[in-house]
């Protein structure tokens, strides 16, 4: 069984991470101007991020394995459509924790030198590097899960991917 799903675009990930970054500019700003805290989160999510990583990443070796050739056993496509899927939730929630921690940065950085704990500053530039490593393995594991053209089919052109309409056939 084949499932027909869109691929990730990289603008609408940028789009995401764009608008994120401008409400959470705005947000903490109202914040800060309020006297509230930096609504940013705390280091301890890079954790759970890893973690999240670590499990997208298995579960898109697993479809890269069958995919590559090692198919002494069938692949569940429901695991398959379930790894694409997450693939690209994932990507998007990194876009929007990049977009969210770099409006923080964007505007805490012009204070920096008057700051003596630059805790937020430091948590919100390790969340965005966080961040643009979940869009990359969201890409990257989405990549795993297509089916490679079949042989004798006619070749795509450039830029466009096996169907015309966006869509892509994965494992």
């Amino acid at each position: 069984m084949k499932t027909t799903l869109r691929s990730l675009r990289l603008s609408w990930l940028a789009v995401v991470a764009l608008v994120s970054g401008a409400v959470g500019w705005g947000v903490t700003l109202l914040a800060n101007r309020l006297g509230w805290a930096t609504p940013s989160l705390p280091l301890s999510s890079l954790l759970t991020m890893g973690v999240m990583g670590a499990f997208v990443l298995i579960l898109g070796f697993q479809v890269l394995r069958w995919r590559n050739g090692k198919r002494d056993r069938p692949l569940n496509p429901i695991l398959a459509a379930r790894t694409v899927i997450l693939a690209q939730a994932y990507a998007y929630a990194g876009a929007v924790l990049f977009g969210w921690h770099g409006g923080i940065l964007a505007d805490q950085l012009p204070t920096v030198a008057l700051r003596t704990n630059l805790s937020v500053v430091w948590s919100a530039a390790a969340i965005v590097a966080g961040g643009l490593l979940m869009v990359v393995i969201g890409l990257v594991v989405e990549r795993f899960c297509r089916i490679p053209p079949e042989d004798g089919a006619p070749p795509a052109g450039p830029g466009q991917t096996k169907r015309s309409n966006g869509e892509e056939e994965y494992a």
